[in-house]
């Protein structure tokens, strides 16, 4: 029992995680229509500049609002040179063009950090472990749930209870008509792709200490990212999470169960080998399944 508590709190971890990019890319594709394979980029600088700031002597809290500084900084840029051309072109030319950032951003953190692998240490605060109902779970982990469900708290009261939240909503199905009652749909283009990137950049960060901050990390998550947001519906921050909680929860609980199960019935060389493919594909399965039953995904754009 202990073991899938402890292992359900894995996926829960690993799926806000997942949502912090899932929230970004929705974002960025419901205002802006478009699709940007470079916001894994973002993710991987936010991890190398908190990891970089953490090993300079800056405070566990610096080192990730530098990390997530750092990636919105790179957000506007990106914004401001690249994707501000591509609004209106086809999603081919979009996808063509952030594949290129993506090359470009790989090649870049290999100049300034080199090819091999940074660590980031856990905070000392945060190095032990909590014990509750027979289990024993790291304090880290715990944090980054914590983390993860209070900038989805956030998130939500900023998209559904302010101005700026507002002019999101309305510019993601009214764009022209935003426009003409004097939106400058220009800087709200920037601020959303900027919020967008702080959320890749904080993701990061809070995931450095526990992953290898290394070269590419970004493409390894951001197709999880894109199932989370297709499972739970183009353009929706509610689906998004959702989305990225069933896709957290499917990858772990697959992973960890689906070798075992299949000990009984193969080799135990076989079961492992066999197991971790199919627990690869299971997210897949899942996004299947989903898009059977509900060809816009779980929560798509209007629905309640």
């Amino acid at each position: 029992m202990s073991l899938a508590i402890e292992q359900i709190l894995n996926g829960l971890q690993f799926g806000v995680m997942i949502f912090l990019l899932a929230a970004g890319l929705t974002l960025v594709f419901g205002i802006m229509g478009v699709i940007n394979l470079a916001h894994g980029s973002l993710y991987m600088l936010g991890a190398f500049v908190a990891a970089s700031a953490a090993g300079r002597g800056a405070p566990f809290v610096l080192a990730v609002l530098a990390g997530a500084g750092a990636a919105a900084l790179a957000g506007v840029v990106m914004e401001l040179v690249v994707i501000r051309r591509l609004y209106r072109r086809e999603h081919l030319d979009q996808v063509l063009a952030t594949f290129a950032l993506i090359l470009i951003a790989n090649d870049g953190v290999a100049i300034a950090w080199g090819k091999t692998p940074v660590r980031m240490d856990v905070p000392g605060a945060l190095t032990g472990a909590v014990t509750f109902a027979g289990l024993t779970y790291p304090t880290y982990r715990l944090l980054l749930i914590a983390a993860g469900l209070a900038v989805a708290a956030g998130l939500y009261v900023l998209i559904s209870r302010t101005r700026l939240g507002m002019l999101i909503r309305a510019g993601a199905t009214h764009r022209e008509t935003v426009a003409a009652l004097g939106v400058d749909i220009a800087k709200l283009n920037t601020i959303v792709f900027a919020l967008g990137a702080l959320l890749a950049g904080v993701a990061g960060a809070l995931l450095a200490p526990i992953l290898a901050v290394q070269v590419g990390m970004g493409e390894q998550i951001l197709i999880l990212t894109f199932v989370a947001i297709v499972v739970g519906g183009l353009g929706s921050i509610r689906g998004a999470f959702i989305g990225a909680l069933l896709v957290g929860l499917v990858d772990t609980l697959g992973r960890a169960y689906i070798p075992v199960l299949l000990k009984p019935v193969a080799a135990p060389a076989l079961a492992d080998s066999l197991g971790g493919g199919l627990s690869a594909i299971a997210i897949y399965v899942l996004m299947a399944i989903v898009l059977v039953w509900k060809p816009r995904g779980l929560f798509p754009v209007g629905s309640r």
